[in-house]
């Protein structure tokens, strides 16, 4: 009996050493695991390079398409990426502006052919394609008008601007170079010049050549098919998986490997970048711990406040918070006639407790934010513009100058409007997943409350969230704009007469003075001059009150310290996860 009992003992403790022994090897081996994975809250809207419009996507897209030029993380200025430097810049005799480059004669597509300026000459056509989806970038292009091309060098190209222009330069070669070859199979866009595409746009929209390569390259499968997405980045895709991961896989032989260390685009380490879909943060967070994820940015504040103070969680995972080159704000469709009245607009403003939110839902990661320029651009943003104060009995007074009153007794206002008698209720959208966003609301639904305002709350799928903010189908909503550090060109988002359909002025702002000063800015070179239109253009958006300007905020990011070359930057998402490697 006895020997049966120590031969179970010895069963035991040998399945129990066996199980620590691989235990441990299959957590060293975890622990040594090459690919990263990242969180992200839900799907891009798409991965079409030159049609999508949401942050994920350009997250993803930026490891599978290159641009000529790009702005570097660190030092926040454009480096050459494509091209073998920056681009010769010349004033032409008509006032406007040439930019020549030359390609890196070892830049290939994945067919081994050279990248050319045809191929750069191809991508400019399909932005300014008229019936290509791009219509919110379209305004940053709309002076380049030409292309000149060399006949004995396949590698040099200029484009040429009808003016100045204060994005001139990352216009002429920030934009990811398609593959002619694979993009027009059936050379549809061979015959149209730049020339013809800048003047002849309306004409052109009905041309049938046109039509037929913009119904493909507008595609579905343009969006999301492996088989058609594809540039000379050092990723391709590998898989999407809707609601759970997309996976982009490192190439081989990459023709860019042999420019190792030149700068960070060039810097591609892991074997797969996997983006994981974690809609929930809680869930992501708990996954994040449990080491299923890599990387995790846009972490709650509340929850990112206790990481910091956890001594087991700082011994895996380091934490930072770049102040982010972004504001938010809640917009207010204008177009809907209960918001059509500025004074309306203004009381609501005055329900917002910006402190408050920095403070109890932000746990103070943010400042407050009065406009689009950000703070850090001293010399153009106006110091004079303060947020609204928080104060119930201003919003009362502004609601009853606007003519509303709850007439009928039942603690909800009501306004005469169009004839009939409308009460002030709105829904406030935000996409799931976002608690901040939620929480303003409720913060905000409980204000209105208070002066006699029902505001319904309403999450919605990020991919429903954006068509309806897109279309102008929302009453109110919890938005965001992340910038990149050039200089500011508003026109996508706040001019009226070319950005509300189709742009990104989805409150329908604009007034003729402010599209004056929009206009006026983006071709204004004496920087003296443009800072002081900037300072003009400010308190007309502040005191339009078609957004109600909450906060800039700081990233709050959360990295596996198994990970070096972890380089943070102001820039969002705030870190570049090609050129991570894994710690020896």
């Amino acid at each position: 009996m006895k020997t049966n009992c120590y031969r179970k003992l010895t069963f035991t403790l040998a399945i129990i050493i066996l199980w620590a022994y691989y235990g441990c090897k299959k957590e060293n081996k975890s622990n040594k695991r090459p690919d990263v994975i990242v969180h992200h809250i839900t799907d891009p809207e798409m991965l079409n390079p030159v049609c999508y419009s949401d942050a994920s996507a350009a997250y993803i897209l930026r490891y599978m398409y290159q641009s000529l030029i790009d702005i570097d993380f660190k030092t926040l200025e454009l480096i050459p990426v494509l091209a073998e430097s920056k681009a010769i810049i010349e004033t032409t005799k008509e006032g406007g502006m040439k930019f020549t480059y030359h390609i890196r004669k070892q830049a290939k597509w994945d067919n081994g052919t050279p990248i050319t300026a045809k191929d750069a000459e191809f991508t400019l056509k399909v932005i300014k394609n008229p019936k290509v989806n791009n219509a919110h970038t379209k305004p940053y292009y709309e002076h380049l008008v030409d292309f000149v091309s060399y006949p004995n060098d396949p590698l040099k190209f200029t484009v040429v601007f009808d003016t100045q222009y204060i994005l001139a330069e990352p216009a002429s070669g920030d934009y990811p170079v398609l593959p002619e070859y694979f993009y027009d199979t059936k050379g549809l866009m061979k015959n149209f010049t730049i020339k013809q595409l800048s003047e002849e746009k309306e004409k052109l929209s009905s041309d049938p050549k046109i039509i037929e390569f913009a119904a493909d390259f507008n595609s579905e499968k343009r969006m999301r098919e492996k088989e058609y997405i594809n540039g000379s980045g050092p990723y391709k895709l590998d898989e999407w998986t809707t609601g759970q991961r997309i996976v982009l896989k490192k190439k081989e032989n990459w023709w860019g490997d042999a420019f190792k260390d030149t700068n960070m685009f060039f810097n591609s380490n892991p074997p797969k970048l996997v983006y994981k879909f974690v809609n929930d943060m809680t869930s992501a967070l708990v996954a994040l711990k449990a080491g299923d994820i890599d990387l995790m940015n846009g972490i709650k504040p509340k929850d990112f406040s206790e990481l910091t103070k956890s001594e087991k969680f700082k011994k895996e995972f380091n934490t930072y918070t770049p102040t982010m080159l972004s504001y938010s704000y809640i917009g207010l469709n204008t177009k809907r006639p209960v918001f059509s009245d500025r004074k309306t607009r203004t009381a609501l403003a005055h329900l917002f407790d910006i402190n408050k939110i920095i403070q109890t839902i932000m746990y103070g990661y943010a400042v407050p934010a009065t406009g689009p320029i950000h703070p850090s651009k001293e010399k153009m943003y106006n110091s004079a513009i303060k947020p609204y104060e928080y104060d119930l009995e201003k919003a009362k007074q502004l609601l009853s100058e606007a003519g509303w009153k709850d007439s009928n007794g039942n603690g909800v206002l009501d306004k005469l409007i169009d004839g009939k008698q409308t009460e002030f209720i709105a829904d406030y959208l935000y996409n799931s997943g976002n608690e901040t966003r939620k929480q303003t609301g409720l913060l905000f639904q409980e204000e209105a409350r208070k002066v006699g305002i029902k505001i319904n709350v309403l999450q919605q799928d990020w991919s429903v969230y954006i068509e309806n903010t897109k279309k102008h189908n929302f009453d109110i909503m919890f938005g965001a704009w992340i910038s990149a550090p050039v200089l500011p060109d508003l026109k996508q988002i706040y001019h009226s007469e070319s950005s509300i359909n189709g742009g990104s002025n989805y409150t329908s702002f604009g007034t003729p003075e402010s599209d004056r000063l929009i206009d006026s800015i983006r071709i204004e070179m004496n920087e003296n001059k443009r800072n002081d239109m900037y300072k003009k253009l400010h308190p007309l958006i502040h005191d339009e009150v078609a957004e109600i300007f909450l906060y800039t905020q700081s990233e709050r990011i959360a990295i596996s310290n198994r990970f070096s070359n972890t380089n943070i930057s102001v820039m969002r998402p705030g870190f570049y996860e090609a050129a991570f490697t894994v710690e020896e």
